[in-house]
């Protein structure tokens, strides 16, 4: 039978003397053999329960629990356990991940954030999980169906939200300069915007109308948990997309 000394188990599972000597103390893992002048050798079946121990402190259990049962669990259930484990870590990345998109997002909107700013933007972001149920009093099933597969979302980090994200940009430079809704500029946000607006409702115009009027709407937009646009950016929005159809009928 092949035994190994502390530091020789120490550096293979990469853990530290002073926690094995810990185990030992409490009863946890008490190796197999001791030397005449008291070192501690470990046996490969101890080498397999320490690595059992690392794997169900994993899960977040007491050394408490872990010995209790630490002779009674097989394999098939450890495995399962820590299946489990990393599932629900990847979902606390995957939230992780579409905050931080999220406040990616607001800096490429908003420009530069101070700090102060920052945190309540933190807040908000973690605070918009929740699933709204108010998109039920303006949307049918349907509807939602369309909206939410569709509907470039401020967590996502993608070429929707930030063709989305440009528009809006551009608008608010054109109402910096003082640009009107007609002008060359204007027109061509108008056109970019209805080539966008088309592939989000999938070329239903009615849908596409019924969110625009819910989207004008501050309160409606944050009952539905829709970043806030400001009524000008929308305004200018509105008029430049009435205007670029009305020319289109002219030329027709």
């Amino acid at each position: 039978m092949n035994f190994h000394s502390t530091g020789e188990v120490a550096k293979k599972l990469e853990m530290s003397v002073r926690t094995l000597r810990y185990y030992d103390q409490i009863g946890l893992m008490t190796p197999s053999e001791k030397s005449e002048n008291g070192k501690r050798l470990y046996s490969d079946e101890d080498l397999l329960t320490l690595e059992k121990i690392t794997m169900l402190k994993m899960l977040n259990l007491s050394l408490h629990d872990i010995e209790k049962i630490l002779s009674k669990i097989t394999i098939e259930q450890l495995l399962h356990a820590h299946q489990v484990s990393l599932e629900e870590k990847m979902e606390e990345l995957t939230k992780s991940v579409h905050h931080t998109n999220t406040l990616l997002n607001l800096v490429h909107l908003e420009g530069d954030l101070a700090w102060e700013q920052l945190i309540p933007l933190v807040q908000q972001a973690q605070n918009g999980d929740r699933v709204s149920q108010d998109w039920n009093k303006y949307f049918n099933q349907q509807e939602q169906l369309v909206l939410k597969g569709k509907l470039p979302k401020m967590e996502q980090d993608g070429p929707e939200i930030r063709q989305w994200i440009n528009i809006m940009r551009r608008i608010e430079r054109c109402l910096e300069r003082g640009d009107s809704p007609d002008s060359i500029e204007g027109q061509i946000i108008a056109e970019d915007t209805l080539i966008l607006s088309d592939a989000l409702f999938g070329g239903n115009e009615e849908l596409g109308n019924k969110f625009f009027e819910i989207r004008k709407s501050p309160e409606k937009s944050r009952e539905i948990n829709l970043y806030p646009v400001s009524a000008d950016v929308l305004a200018f929005m509105e008029k430049a997309i009435e205007l670029f159809e009305d020319s289109k009928i002219a030329k027709c």
